[in-house]
């Protein structure tokens, strides 16, 4: 009997994949937190809206977001 060898499979591409690449201006705006946003919508998506199983995305972005807040201060003094 030959060994069934079927092609690796890849993951599904994100549901919110192209985001970043259209005309989203909300996204743009998060410049380097963008990913981390983008990846909490995907959970959001897969837990049927349930924040609390998202909670270490929402942490990712707001540290992330903070840190942005941060240095975009003390790049205008």
């Amino acid at each position: 009997m030959a060994a069934d060898k079927s092609p690796a499979q890849t993951p599904p591409p994100s549901v919110h994949a192209d985001d970043a690449d259209e005309e989203d201006e909300n996204v743009k705006q998060l410049e380097q937190c963008s990913s981390l946003y983008l990846s909490l919508q995907d959970c959001l998506v897969k837990s049927n809206r349930n924040w609390k199983s998202c909670q270490s995305d929402v942490q990712a972005l707001k540290e992330c977001n903070e840190r942005r807040t941060k240095n975009s201060r003390k790049e205008k003094k």
